[in-house]
């Protein structure tokens, strides 16, 4: 069981390719079981402080392992409908 403020700011990393893909800032949950459905994964990049951020939106199946700092994740396809500008 987590709690949405423990999950915040850890950095969530691809697991077949070790790839970084940035840090969990967001999740959303389920009204009527109150699980978590999905991570919303903020991608700073070089220059993120003087543009927009661009999400990730993980579903909570992607997830393969969670850490105490880092969270693991499935390869997605990560396709326009994971992708959203905010």
């Amino acid at each position: 069981m987590f709690r949405s403020n423990t999950l915040r700011q850890r950095i969530v990393i691809n697991a077949d390719t070790a790839e970084r893909l940035g840090t969990v800032s967001d999740i959303e949950i389920d009204e009527v079981s109150g699980r978590i459905t999905k991570i919303i994964v903020r991608r700073a990049g070089l220059l993120s402080s003087f543009f927009r951020f661009r999400e990730l939106i993980i579903p909570w199946e992607a997830i393969t392992a969670a850490g105490s700092e880092f969270i693991l994740v499935k390869s997605l396809e990560l396709s326009e409908k994971y992708l959203k500008n905010t």
